[in-house]
């Protein structure tokens, strides 16, 4: 059993907290479904409050440190570490807000630019992904590494698809129709930071999306490294916090996914 460090059990313990009230409140989700009143609205105090209780935990550890959470605005370090926490509080929302039992807690640690340690946290089946930069990627502290396959027609591959008028849904129907054609099947499960955890985990052999946040994949982004995986823009370009795009897979199919998803580019 891997031994966590002070900094990881800084942020187990604030996710744990956190998780407690979501928790809570995803118990009575169900129940706002078949009334009149808003359950969105519901949903929204429910993210606001794991922020809230995630901010302060975090921050009660780590005095200096600063904040990019996605309920609220930016802060910087106020110490010489220049280090921030990259924080989603409820990754999946729209799986909560429909009662569906998929979501997680996301919490990275930059610093200067290099994202050091991350902890994806899904508190209803009690998974705790979690890495540090150096020390590989753990699930329940068990080593995870990605998968080996190397076939295309052998791989489950993840994505997130565009919802509500956002995204090129065109350019997406494109991708999903080519690598729905060469691949065991693709997954659609509206929660990238799970998405990214699961293929560090051998679970997915890889995802692509477009026009996610820092917050929906800081985390996975070390997790996938200390796997052993690969990430990318979906161009090849290497990945940073204000990136258009993202491709992670295992090492093996990286340039593989990348060519077909830039088939229907070329048609």
């Amino acid at each position: 059993m891997a031994t966590r460090s002070a900094l990881l059990n800084v942020m187990t313990k604030a996710a744990d907290k956190a998780a407690r009230g979501l928790k809570r409140d995803f118990g009575e989700v169900e129940n706002l479904q078949v009334s009149r009143k808003g359950p969105a609205d519901f949903v929204s105090a429910a993210d606001l409050k794991a922020e809230k209780v995630l901010k302060e935990e975090l921050q009660k550890a780590r005095p200096g440190y600063g904040f990019l959470m996605e309920e609220s605005e930016a802060v910087a370090a106020s110490d010489d570490s220049g280090r921030r926490w990259i924080v989603d509080p409820l990754d999946g929302t729209s799986n909560f807000l429909h009662s569906l039992p998929h979501f997680a807690i996301s919490i990275a640690l930059e610093e200067r630019g290099e994202i050091i340690a991350g902890l994806v946290y899904d508190p209803i089946k009690e998974d705790l992904f979690h890495a540090e930069k150096g020390q590989g990627a753990f699930l329940n502290d068990r080593r995870i590494r990605v998968s080996s396959r190397t076939r295309m027609t052998d791989c489950l591959i993840a994505t997130g698809a565009p919802f509500a008028g956002k995204g090129d849904r065109p350019q997406f129907l494109g991708e999903i129709d080519a690598v729905m054609a060469n691949t065991a099947g693709i997954r659609r499960w509206g929660a990238a930071a799970l998405d990214l955890a699961y293929v560090a985990a051998g679970r997915f052999d890889g995802f692509w999306e477009r026009g996610l946040s820092p917050w929906d994949y800081a985390a996975g982004l070390i997790l996938l490294r200390e796997a052993g995986g690969y990430v990318s823009e979906m161009n090849g370009k290497a990945l940073t916090l204000g990136s258009p795009s993202i491709l992670a897979t295992n090492n093996a199919i990286h340039s593989d996914l990348m060519k077909l998803l830039r088939k229907p580019l070329s048609n």
